[in-house]
């Protein structure tokens, strides 16, 4: 007799959108023969769709799911994004770049930062960020795939158009789209979810749902009751209004965040648009005044209408209950600041395929799972408290609130870490390595008191001449990298472009 092997599982996807369609494109992809998807979504629920930047491991996940990338980036008429550009953040007119790149060269003892906190005590070092090629080739406008010397990158994407393109990939690979609203989530006699009844009477059973429902999270709260862990005493925003505009000049590879009386606002360029919305707090700024602000600021004529997004900051207090894991807005909101939701998204899924039951679902894999969550999603929480609290801006109530409040042991720690001994200790696998911690800090103004002793071993013609190496190596590449525009016209030129009024035409 012939074995036949386990039967395969039922999976619901509760909801559309990038995080929707994510998770359906890797499970399709990787997991066809072993479960049977189907996702369920209404044309008539809109999405939020104005996470247009992204962080470097998207390009892992792309990869992962076997994208073409330039294919993909004519689709959603994506640019590269080589870092942010922070303003008015440590002061009014300063601005600093938070970039992704290696900034210097590291020994295993000691990071750059130590051998430039030597050069700068001897008067021979430059500005920490002239030592790191993503942030030269960012403020250059520059921009080409270099592989050999590990040029880090991510992207600015219309975040409707890659859900759409990742739909096509998960329906090629067998995944079943519905159409239609939930209205009823029907659960079994041992509590876990049984079924989704949808507005047509519809009933569709599963063995594992993803709650993707965004904000309304209708299965993971609304059926399961998982509580919520509020984060607006640390992260007071909560409010955001995005709106897109016509593109006045080339697109900058980098995102600008902008910091205003009450928040920020953020600035995306796409080949064909720009992204632009701002993130404030209600207590300090109304909607009307925030929408009028934002409006007078733009650059280049609006292509849609501001719409208000309201969020609350914070994590859902399991992520991954009985039989309901939630992915994406569901499972909790930190502000876009560091441009980290899809970077969330693409982590959850990454961990569902790594914990894919084959039986009956483990325990032990839902605390796994939690545990992992929890402690990445508190390390990205504790970077974004730390660019409001290090400031130097008390011009405003809402900015001598931010940095006069509370913060968690485990950021106060980091900093005091880092002002004492110039050290940054990455624990795990955290999102945000050395580098990104060293540069935000230093942007913030927090400079270290000390370096490490190995920095003192070199002699101060040593450290000239290593500093000065790479500087001229990182002005060299930079300089001969093609502008970004030209790279993105030969690359992965645009070939849909959405006009004003909605329809579509061709590029020229």
């Amino acid at each position: 007799m012939q074995k036949t092997g386990p039967q395969k599982k039922k999976v619901i996807i509760a909801g559309g959108g990038t995080a929707g369609w994510m998770t359906a494109a890797a499970m399709g992809k990787v997991l066809e023969k072993v479960c049977d998807v189907t996702l369920v979504e209404s044309d008539a629920i809109g999405t939020v769709g104005v996470g247009e930047a992204t962080i470097p491991t998207l390009v892992t996940y792309n990869r992962l799911i076997g994208l073409d990338e330039a294919k993909w980036m004519s689709a959603v008429r994506g640019t590269f994004k080589l870092g942010i550009a922070f303003e008015n953040w440590t002061d009014l007119d300063h601005r600093y770049i938070h970039s992704f790149g290696i900034t210097g060269k590291d020994h295993w003892t000691a990071g750059f930062q130590h051998f430039w906190h030597r050069g700068r005590e001897l008067g021979i070092a430059s500005e920490f960020g002239d030592y790191c090629l993503e942030l030269i080739a960012a403020e250059k406008d520059r921009f080409a795939h270099l592989p050999d010397l590990g040029l880090n990158y991510a992207y600015h994407i219309d975040a409707t158009a890659y859900a759409g393109f990742l739909r096509e990939i998960a329906e090629t690979h067998g995944v079943t789209r519905r159409e239609g609203k939930i209205n009823e989530v029907r659960r079994a006699d041992n509590g876990d979810i049984a079924s989704l009844i949808l507005d047509d009477g519809a009933e569709l059973e599963g063995d594992l749902f993803i709650d993707c429902t965004g904000f309304r999270a209708l299965l993971i709260d609304g059926a399961l009751g998982v509580g919520y862990e509020d984060w607006t005493h640390w992260l007071p925003c909560d409010r955001a209004i995005a709106v897109q505009t016509e593109s006045v000049r080339a697109p900058r590879p980098y995102t600008r965040s902008i910091a205003h009386e009450a928040g920020w606002r953020w600035q995306i360029p796409l080949q064909h648009r720009t992204g632009n919305g701002t993130v404030f707090c209600s207590k300090y700024m109304s909607d009307d005044e925030a929408r009028s602000k934002l409006m007078n600021d733009i650059e280049g004529t609006p292509l849609t209408d501001p719409r208000v997004i309201r969020f609350r900051t914070g994590t859902r207090r399991q992520h991954w209950h009985r039989n309901c894991i939630a992915i994406g807005l569901s499972s909790g909101f930190i502000e876009p600041l560091e441009s980290t939701s899809i970077h969330l998204i693409q982590r959850s899924v990454m961990r569902l395929m790594r914990s894919f039951p084959q039986g009956a679902i483990s325990q032990a894999d839902i605390d796994e799972f939690n545990a992992q969550t929890e402690y990445e999603t508190l390390h990205i929480r504790d970077f974004i408290i730390l660019h409001y609290h290090l400031t130097n801006r008390t011009d405003t109530p809402f900015w001598r609130h931010v940095r006069s409040m509370d913060i968690p042991d485990t950021l106060r720690h980091r900093m005091d870490l880092f002002r004492e001994t110039g050290r940054v200790f990455r624990a795990n696998d955290e999102l945000f390595a050395e580098n990104s911690w060293t540069q935000v800090m230093l942007g913030q103004g927090l400079m270290p008191e000390s370096h490490h002793p190995v920095a003192d071993v070199m002699s101060e013609a040593e450290v000239k001449r290593f500093l000065d190496y790479i500087i001229e190596n990182v002005n060299k590449t930079a300089e001969g990298l093609p502008s970004h525009e030209d790279y993105l016209k030969k690359y992965c030129p645009a070939k849909e472009m959405a006009s004003s009024s909605g329809t579509v035409r061709e590029s020229a």
